[in-house]
């Protein structure tokens, strides 16, 4: 390079052309202390285990070490993307190549979303999410209250209550998804007189729901007394006026 310092170039093709006019020389150039010269090396150590080059240009990219969030998610420029949940707490690299961006745990890939450039925002995939979290994207408000009007008009009630009185809706979800599970798993008749006793003792929750199947009280006289069925006496029996 000193053979050309006096020179002024304006485009690397430019420089290219002058550099390749000396590379002959260099090449041919005797080592100081080797036998040989650059050329006769290059022929005898590296011309014959030379491979074809990649048949796709080289991906420069971008690294980044990230700690995944309890909310599973890592950030990268501000915008924040999923991993799978299980990865709560794991140190992972990300990398940006192009418009892709990948997650890697120990060298293996855990993730891939399409780069965002919005600051602040999630991108996340429903298969990183836990069941429950699924579950959540899955039931809106109205369609959880449809649901309960089609087994009953006290399951119905039940469902209004978890929604309204709960201070957090995640937490009211919480419940509704509970009161899925107890349909599959009894059946929607012993649901809706479950939910009618827990309505009658003003207990609308699904603890009361839960523990009034698995006790049986479901089929149990109802606490609202007729003339075939009397309201036990009891001390122990709070009745509807409570």
């Amino acid at each position: 390079m000193a053979r050309l310092r006096n020179r002024r170039f304006f485009s690397l093709g430019e420089l290219d052309k002058a550099i390749d006019l000396l590379l002959a020389d260099l090449t041919q150039r005797p080592f100081k202390k080797l036998p040989g010269c650059r050329r006769s090396a290059f022929e005898r150590l590296d011309a014959s285990v030379l491979r074809p080059l990649p048949v796709a240009r080289f991906a420069i990219s971008r690294w980044k070490s990230a700690k995944v969030n309890v909310d599973y998610q890592v950030e990268f420029d501000g915008h924040y993307y999923s991993v799978p949940h299980r990865m709560v707490s794991a140190k992972l690299d990300l990398r940006v190549t192009g418009p892709l961006l990948e997650c890697f745990s120990a060298n293996q890939r855990v993730g891939s979303h399409a780069l965002s450039a919005v600051c602040g925002g999630f991108t996340t995939t429903p298969e990183h999410m836990p069941a429950s979290h699924r579950a959540h994207l899955e039931w809106t408000p109205a369609k959880l209250i449809a649901w309960g009007e089609r087994i009953g008009v006290s399951t119905a009630a039940v469902v209004s209550w978890q929604m309204t009185h709960r201070p957090h809706p995640e937490q009211g979800y919480r419940a509704c998804l509970g009161l899925l599970a107890l349909a599959r798993k009894h059946c929607a008749q012993r649901l809706e007189a479950a939910c009618t006793r827990a309505m009658a003792i003003r207990a609308p929750n699904l603890r009361s729901v839960t523990s009034i199947l698995k006790c049986g009280l479901d089929s149990q006289p109802k606490l609202l007394g007729t003339a075939d069925n009397p309201v036990v006496t009891h001390e122990n029996v709070r009745g509807p006026d409570y």
